[in-house]
């Protein structure tokens, strides 16, 4: 008698041929679905690793060919989407312009007689050209649903009868043409803001109109706004705006006193950063028993004095958050409120949102209740006075600090014991000279001080986030403002984890979320120190999701939360007055704003975050630029951040300032890109440059306008 044969050894081994329709069929029943490649292979039976490879080969061949679209990396579903598509124009200045439509499918590549002149942003609509063979998708733009409201930022050459607009970044192949009528002040070199106003069909040049005059190139205040301007962020405050914010009383009402909690007579403190000015939270400590101690969150109450539809409550809709560059706040609230009136400023009675807790020695609260109330704070403190004050055990209300640190430490640890990831990213500064000109770089690092405030501000969000979503089984929650964190796709932690196994590391990509998280904390500690810190750390954040505002509360993964929302900063965030608007609307007994709505706001909100962090990221960049631009020709040793197609990115080791070498600078092969791996590898030699590894550059060109460094080997 033969033996019996296992079910996967019985089944035949699909050919290439059997394989692709066995996929296509799969996908097809399931259309609308996506899944990975491993889904796919467990779905038709594919389990040998061999067979696998072969499917993934196959995946790819079929994306190639239009019949399935790749949504996400690694993730597939049937293309069963028509001729006609919607979506997003994007412009490049090369003429390889692409659509990104709205279904989540491949990107469709536009060549420019097909654009339509279609502007970066812009809403079109794409037909689809028949695909030829190992030819990407292309299309052709039939209609512009929607022009987006793009700025270009550039510098003015003026000709005797006629002016361009050179543009800083190179979205448009050709630069602009602006007739004389639509020049304003403009005078040749000066750095400017442009809209366009028409592209005529047969024109090379799209027609514009100087909008504002921002300054002269290399100057620091025209080129922050710059930054600005290219995100169509504001860079003024209107002055319709700021005479509103003048007319609002900073007295408060007798008849406020009476409707709040006084908590004037309580020890309280701020700590924040030594160059802040808008102080929205504030700490309070209360001994209630030997152990038992009441400590308050105060935040500023801005919505006491921010009233829906207002005009500066829709000028902080629009804004949605405070924007901080290297060297000024570009604010969401007028100054007069963020600096002055919510402030919580030493000595002066102010009016909050608090969460009062009521806590045990071991930092265990034993209830809570949220208020209004009028605090009075009795000192402002920087994070380096706390911090003096946490070391030492001396100065100013040291009981107190030392109590709370104490307290904040317990948070702390159960936090992490419960799954938190713990990210202790280092930010990069600069010493300006008055006219903001960068003398050097150095590295700001939280200390206890620092995570003293970080604790108690999550656990007010955390408490206020409950206090609305967490209800009894059975029963709905009402509309929230959640800040929501997904966890992180397998695929991706997969391929972290196949990654960093070179080093002799590995994590856990399956079991519960704690387990996981716990292995990703014990991976961060043990590379403290070591050479390959920087890269595991980056690759670790990379893999996983961005934290976004949503009515949908699917939990905060990165802080083990099964429920959290953004409370502790209305001044400088849009969300955090939305949740201050919703605890007074529900406490009220209101009924449950529309949830459509508001998630629409949660959107934007996330949105807006995104373009201030890279409006953020890039005045960094200049400065960098800027602080390196006379140490063309140095050497510096540096660590590979970037692995790209067009070449390496690379951060020097002592000023954290990154710059690219070019690919045509490898000049000794040919690299091509192995995405898997982070690394370019050359054909001929198989020498390899990684992410993370060491190398030493030289500077080769400085170019501010670009904001770009150049690196060669050295």
């Amino acid at each position: 008698m033969s033996k019996k044969t296992s079910s996967s050894e019985s089944k035949p081994r699909l050919g290439k041929k059997a394989l692709t329709q066995a996929a296509v069929d799969f996908l097809s029943q399931n259309k609308g679905k996506e899944y990975n490649y491993k889904q796919i292979a467990a779905a038709i039976h594919v389990n040998s690793e061999e067979g696998r490879r072969l499917l993934i080969k196959v995946l790819d061949n079929l994306r190639d060919e239009d019949q399935v679209l790749e949504t996400s990396r690694g993730r597939y579903r049937i293309n069963d989407r028509g001729l006609m598509l919607e979506g997003r124009f994007e412009r490049r200045s090369n003429g390889k312009n692409f659509f990104v439509p709205d279904d989540g499918g491949n990107i469709v590549f536009v060549s420019e007689r097909n654009s339509k002149h279609a502007m970066n942003g812009d809403r079109v609509r794409v037909q689809l050209l028949a695909k030829r063979k190992h030819a990407d998708t292309e299309g052709v733009v039939v209609d512009i649903l929607k022009r987006s409201d793009t700025r270009y930022i550039g510098t003015l050459e003026v000709k005797k009868h006629y002016a361009f607009l050179v543009m800083d970044s190179k979205i448009l192949a050709n630069d602009i043409f602006i007739p004389f009528e639509f020049l304003g002040e403009g005078k040749d070199g000066d750095k400017v803001v442009v809209e366009i106003v028409e592209w005529p069909e047969r024109a090379n040049n799209p027609i514009g109109k100087v909008v504002d005059i921002l300054g002269k190139p290399g100057e620091n205040t025209a080129e922050m706004h710059a930054i600005l301007a290219q995100y169509n962020l504001p860079y003024t405050y209107p002055r319709e705006v700021e005479i509103f914010a003048e007319s609002l009383p900073d007295e408060i009402p007798e008849e406020e006193y009476a409707k709040r909690e006084d908590f004037r007579d309580a020890v309280t403190i701020t700590i924040d950063p030594a160059d802040a000015k808008d102080f929205d939270d504030a700490l309070s400590l209360r001994k209630l028993s030997e152990n038992r101690w009441e400590v308050g969150v105060h935040i500023a109450d801005v919505t006491y004095y921010v009233k829906p539809g207002d005009l500066i409550d829709y000028e902080a809709e629009q804004r949605a958050t405070s924007i901080y560059l290297v060297d000024r706040t570009v604010p969401m609230l007028p100054e007069r409120l963020s600096n002055y009136i919510c402030s919580l400023r030493p000595n002066e009675e102010k009016l909050c949102h608090s969460v009062i807790f009521e806590m045990n020695d071991k930092a265990e609260v034993l209830k809570y209740h949220i208020a209004h109330t009028i605090i009075k704070s009795d000192s402002r403190l920087t994070y380096e006075d706390a911090q003096a004050i946490i070391e030492t055990g001396k100065g100013d209300f040291s009981s107190e600090i030392l109590m709370l640190n104490n307290l904040a430490k317990q948070l702390r640890e159960r936090r992490f014991a419960n799954g938190a990831i713990n990210f202790e990213r280092y930010e990069v500064k600069f010493n300006l000279d008055e006219n903001g000109k960068p003398l050097g770089v150095y590295f700001k690092e939280s200390k206890e001080a620092n995570h003293l405030i970080e604790e108690f501000m999550l656990l007010a969000n955390r408490t206020v986030a409950e206090h609305i979503g967490k209800v009894p089984k059975g029963k709905k929650a009402k509309t929230f403002v959640y800040r929501v964190h997904e966890v992180p796709d397998i695929d991706k932690l997969e391929d972290f984890n196949a990654f960093i196994l070179r080093f002799g590391h590995k994590i856990k990509t399956s079991g519960t979320k704690t387990e996981i998280a716990k292995s990703i904390n014990s991976l961060l500690d043990k590379v403290q120190g070591r050479p390959e810190e920087d890269l595991v750390e980056t690759l670790a954040i990379r893999s996983m999701s961005k934290a976004i505002y949503s009515t949908k509360n699917v939990g905060h993964y990165g802080l083990a939360f099964d429920y959290y929302t953004h409370f502790t900063s209305p001044i400088r965030r849009c969300p955090d007055m939305m949740v201050h608007r919703l605890l007074d609307r529900y406490s009220e007994g209101a009924p449950s704003v529309d949830e459509e709505q508001t998630e629409g706001k949660c959107k934007y909100c996330s949105e807006m975050e995104q373009v201030a962090e890279n409006a953020e990221r890039d005045s960094i960049k200049y400065k960098q630029v800027e602080f390196m631009s006379d140490k063309v020709g140095k050497v510096y040793d540096g660590v590979i951040s970037g692995v790209t197609e067009w070449g390496l990115y690379v951060e020097i080791n002592e000023n954290k300032c990154e710059g690219m070498i070019p690919i045509r600078e490898l000049d000794d092969d040919f690299y091509e890109l192995d995405e898997r791996n982070y690394r370019l590898i050359g054909r001929r030699t198989k020498r390899e440059y990684r992410l993370g590894q060491q190398i030493s550059i030289k500077v080769v060109r400085a170019n501010l306008e670009r904001k770009q460094l150049d690196f060669t080997l050295a």
